[in-house]
């Protein structure tokens, strides 16, 4: 378990290396991350692409890959995961909630993402990675400073204090270029829906294509204030 003191060291490093990689390239930082943290380091990915994954497994081949799979996820992003685990270095790890879909109907009534998406997201996403991370240290996102105003304050690596771990987002400084011209260039998987209209990919139930000129994160939970799930504050 980790003390207190632990803890207060582990951010400290955390919010140092912040700035201190500011300018670094994303290889660098997940370098970092993996020289401090060794196996108690993985990558969260929502399969939307493996960007991020293709960057840490160049840094440390094996990496854990951890996958969140709500139970209502598109087939294109299962699909995505199993072939990402076929293909590249990196070990997949999937987690689930502990309820099935069914079981959550049963409990709190049918279609719960649309009467109560928060709740829907506490119980499908933020409590499973949470009991997920709990072997790591540290973890680390696709997060991108450009997706959205709730996220252009990302740090290149930060404190988490909701989980009390370190949280690397290497591809923070990132455009939509620089991530679509290293999928060009590496040959990186992505999820097809992005090819389909969907610049976004969430839950079936609360993700659409957007329109031209929307903002990338316009087809998640549309119609609502709801911008986030919960795992990112």
């Amino acid at each position: 378990m980790t003390t207190t003191a632990q803890t207060g060291e582990l951010k400290a490093l955390a919010e140092q290396a912040g700035r201190d990689l500011e300018d670094a390239s994303a290889l660098e930082i997940l370098a970092w991350a993996v020289e401090h943290f060794g196996p108690r380091f993985c990558v969260t990915s929502s399969m939307e692409d493996a960007v991020v994954a293709h960057l840490a497994a160049r840094v440390r081949p094996g990496v854990d890959v951890v996958f969140l799979d709500t139970g209502y996820h598109f087939e294109e992003t299962i699909g995505t995961r199993d072939a990402v685990e076929a293909v590249m270095d990196v070990k997949v790890i999937t987690l689930t909630p502990r309820q099935s879909v069914a079981e959550q109907d049963a409990e709190y009534g049918p279609k719960l993402h649309d009467r109560d998406p928060d709740l829907c997201c506490a119980l499908r996403k933020v409590k499973p990675l949470e009991e997920g991370l709990t072997g790591y240290d540290a973890w680390a996102t696709g997060l991108r400073r450009e997706e959205s105003p709730t996220r252009a304050n990302t740090p290149v690596v930060g404190w988490d204090e909701k989980r009390q771990k370190v949280k690397v987002s290497p591809i923070a400084r990132w455009t939509q270029d620089d991530v679509d011209a290293y999928v060009t260039e590496h040959g990186v998987l992505t999820n097809p829906l992005l090819m389909d209209g969907y610049a976004s990919v969430g839950c079936a139930p609360c993700t659409r294509r957007v329109a031209a000129g929307e903002d990338a994160r316009a087809g998640r939970w549309a119609g609502r204030a709801k911008t986030e799930c919960g795992l990112h504050g």
